[in-house]
């Protein structure tokens, strides 16, 4: 029986070494290559402040400035709740004192300045896709903001959702650090548009539907499914007939500018953001989105819950 209790306690040792190996940041997901960086484009920096709608989670809650990135938003989720951080310039309680090198391991690797990794709340699945001279450029436009005094609320999970360790095994089970790799045989127009639909705006975090463990579900992925937050239902977005198959390019362009459906109506909700934030790129970047949404196959996603009667 000693022996025995004992062998087992080794064999947890070693599983327990094992598990910490393997979910180090820098074994799971590791820094990609920065290289030598020209001088910030501060034009494109905006641009991709816009299309990956950093206000809209970052902006202090309850005041009308939404370039007041003092973080606090409340993140529901089914494994507790999220608080968005400040990601002002201030030094102390935003990232200030960060270099070019901790924001590209935060956005293209989910592991902060510390070595520690960050809940996938943060869609660094999605922002991995762009390339490091992007990410310094969007680096270089938050740091002209003004900076905002004041640390965001901790987050409030459940265990052992609370301990940061295991978001390594869910790396290891579900991140892709690679980045964006262009289709030599589509079009620069289809290109740009699923470059700026798959990183930058990640559209697919909230337009697919996830697994028990918050991953999205890649054979339903931009088919929507329940809200992330659990506040209502968000739509497909493929070629389905449920989803944009019935819409022109011109009328998914529109929507991104305006609001507006082809039948007259208006998205409202998280997507009013999201279509004010889209609205401030060039037309040509709008249009370039719908092109590649128009080339989505149609997949059906989970059926949608039947409202109560009476």
């Amino acid at each position: 029986m000693r022996r025995l209790l004992i062998t087992l306690v080794v064999f947890a040792l070693l599983g327990l070494g094992g598990f910490v190996a393997l979910t180090d940041p820098r074994v799971v997901s590791p820094s990609p290559e920065i290289g030598a960086l020209p001088a910030p484009d501060l034009d494109n920096g905006r641009l991709l402040f816009a299309a990956g709608g950093c206000t809209s989670c970052h902006a202090t809650p309850g005041q009308d400035d939404k370039l007041r990135l003092g973080g606090g938003l409340a993140l529901g989720s089914p494994f507790g709740t999220f608080h968005a951080p400040n990601i002002s310039p201030h030094t102390r309680d935003g990232i200030g004192n960060w270099g070019v090198k901790d924001f590209v391991d935060a956005m293209a690797s989910g592991v902060s300045p510390a070595g520690q990794h960050y809940y996938p709340a943060f869609p660094y699945t999605s922002y991995r896709l762009m390339p490091p001279k992007a990410l310094a450029d969007l680096f270089a436009y938050i740091r002209t903001l003004q900076p905002v005094e004041g640390r965001a609320p901790g987050h409030d999970l459940r265990f052992p959702f609370n301990i940061r360790r295991v978001v390594g095994g869910w790396k290891l089970l579900f991140f892709n650090g690679e980045p964006f790799r262009p289709d030599p045989t589509k079009s620069d127009e289809w290109n740009r548009g699923a470059y700026l639909v798959q990183g930058p705006g990640h559209c697919a975090e909230c337009h697919s539907s996830r697994n028990a463990l918050g991953a999205i579900v890649q054979a339903t992925r931009f088919a929507g499914g329940p809200d992330p937050e659990g506040k209502g239902w968000v739509p497909n977005i493929t070629q389905a007939e449920s989803g944009l198959g019935k819409w022109s390019k011109d009328e998914i362009a529109e929507l991104l500018k305006t609001g507006f459906t082809p039948n007259f109506d208006s998205v409202g909700g998280s997507m009013a953001a999201v279509v004010r934030n889209i609205a401030q790129l060039p037309e040509a970047d709008r249009m370039a989105m719908a092109e590649y949404l128009k080339s989505l196959p149609a997949v059906q996603g989970p059926p949608r819950p039947q409202k109560p009667e009476g």
